[in-house]
């Protein structure tokens, strides 16, 4: 089940306060919505969706390594008291109790403000940039599936893990970007968005159970 809520996950946090919004700014800005065909919006899209899936599947072989270096976390009741722990955190900042944001380089920073990269590889390139920036409803859901593969100390799993769920991610922008008579019919910004937010701050919760239950067991 893990790939697929791994998806899952992505998908919903397009629908965040944070990311749902510049979703139809990214589309124009890696001009997705300015080209007459289809096939070329489509693979300006697709290009930007991967090289922010190039920048998480490389965060994701990090965390994996992290666990091996670490030794046998899974054997250690304390390694998985702190994953539990961190999942609270982070549930507690999509319920809004504190903001957390992601650090920004300001390399980073001064090329988006550039202008518009022209082509599939300008928008690959731009893709792995923001996926460094995509804002604090990101940080919170990627720091608890970067601690969940770290337990599992597979790079392959890892790599799969994180490049799904920025899969899942970039599935609405390459719809957009495909079909922008898509973009008049998406719903308006407004609360739907928060509880969106909190459905996922729920999950973190969950999963945060999951791994005091195997503390648990192994501390009995």
């Amino acid at each position: 089940m893990a790939p697929l809520i791994a998806y899952l996950g992505g998908l919903l946090v397009a629908f965040t306060p944070c990311v749902y919004p510049v979703i139809p700014i990214t589309v124009a800005f890696i001009g997705a919505s300015s080209v007459q065909s289809r096939t070329q919006s489509f693979l300006l899209s697709v290009f930007y969706v991967l090289g922010i899936s190039l920048t998480y599947t490389a965060l994701g072989i990090f965390a994996a390594m992290s666990g091996i270096l670490f030794g046998q976390i899974q054997s250690n009741p304390w390694a998985y008291f702190v994953m539990a722990n961190i999942c609270i955190l982070m549930a507690l900042s999509m319920f809004g109790v504190f903001n957390l944001r992601m650090y920004t380089p300001k390399a980073v920073s001064r090329f988006q403000a550039r202008k518009k990269t022209e082509g599939c590889f300008g928008s690959f390139l731009l893709g792995i940039l923001s996926g460094f920036v995509l804002g604090p409803c990101t940080t919170p859901i990627l720091a608890v599936l970067l601690t969940y593969v770290a337990s599992k100390q597979s790079l392959a799993f890892g790599s799969l893990l994180l490049f799904l769920f920025s899969l899942g991610m970039g599935t609405l922008l390459i719809l957009i970007g495909t079909f922008t008579g898509l973009l008049a019919r998406l719903p308006k910004s407004g609360p739907w968005m928060t509880r969106v937010s909190r459905f996922l701050g729920l999950v973190m919760l969950a999963v945060a159970q999951y791994f005091l239950i195997t503390a648990g067991s192994l501390w009995i």
